[in-house]
């Protein structure tokens, strides 16, 4: 069943991909990713998520910890963090390719009640298992949907439903139903990661976050660290400098104006902080983007 599926994802981006190896399913949520060669590191703030690795080696840094994922496994993201990821094993022969399905956390909480579920799982926002049978026949059956257009607007959703299902009665399901509790701490702390989201260039208030999530300013504080690896500050910090990256790199601004944008007043340190997250000033950085795309 594996193979099957890594066929059907391989003809998927080899026909769909875009230069960065990405291919956007019409599926919503669902994307194919394809390497030729080891990347660069990525910087990036993904939303809850499962990864099927497929062929290749991808690596995931998050705070202090960093995980590789081989073939025949799923990289489970249960949490908006913010994580440094690189391809590591690939090549034109044997290139790196993936499937990527974004987590509906309003199905995942109505599937916990209709299933009547076991408890949930704390722990890293990042994991990893072996990729359950059920879970790639169900990914595989998504993926020869796409080979009918027509029909993709009328069965994806049952079909992203079972995807769900097979996720939550399998390895993953511990760690994937704390999602769906709508008083849980990770619920909470997603909706204040929401707001902080949308906001990140407005001055920090920890009380509107806490606010947001329900929560006493020092509860929050601790279960927002527990989940995000980070303190509300150090998260919004890293939203301020991925999105300037983004704008520098996206869209042609210079350091300066990417740095007021994002909501730095001073310059000098927006430059100083890019430089320790990224390893380089944003205009170097900036220039050895170019110059690797090219």
């Amino acid at each position: 069943m594996t193979d099957a599926l890594l066929h059907a994802v391989r003809a998927y981006t080899e026909a769909h991909a875009d230069a960065a190896g990405l291919a956007q399913t019409p599926v919503p949520g669902l994307t194919t990713i394809r390497a030729t060669t080891p990347t660069g590191l990525a910087h990036g703030i993904p939303c809850p998520l499962v990864c099927l690795i497929l062929q290749g080696t991808k690596q995931v840094t998050l705070g202090i910890e960093t995980f590789t994922f081989n073939a025949g496994e799923s990289l489970l993201i249960t949490a908006d963090v913010p994580t440094v990821s690189q391809i590591t094993r690939a090549s034109p022969e044997e290139p790196y390719l993936s499937l990527v399905l974004d987590l509906d956390v309003g199905l995942i909480a109505e599937l916990t009640c209709e299933m009547a579920a076991g408890g949930t799982e704390e722990g890293s926002a990042v994991r990893f298992e072996p990729t359950d049978g059920e879970v790639a026949e169900a990914a595989l059956r998504l993926m020869r949907l796409l080979d009918r257009p027509a029909a993709v607007p009328v069965l994806h959703k049952p079909l992203v439903r079972e995807l769900h299902y097979w996720l939550l009665a399998g390895r993953h399901g511990a760690a994937i139903r704390r999602l769906g509790q709508p008083d849980g701490a990770a619920r909470r702390v997603g909706q204040a990661v929401a707001r902080l989201r949308a906001e990140f260039a407005r001055p920090l208030r920890v009380e509107d976050l806490a606010a947001a999530a329900g929560m006493s300013r020092s509860s929050f504080h601790d279960h927002f660290k527990t989940v995000t690896s980070l303190s509300p500050l150090q998260f919004q910090k890293q939203l301020r400098l991925i999105e300037a990256r983004r704008l520098m790199l996206g869209e042609g601004l210079a350091a300066g104006s990417a740095a007021f944008a994002v909501g730095y007043e001073s310059v000098p340190q927006f430059t100083r902080e890019y430089g320790r997250l990224f390893g380089l000033p944003p205009g170097r950085d900036a220039a050895a983007a170019r110059l690797q795309a090219a």
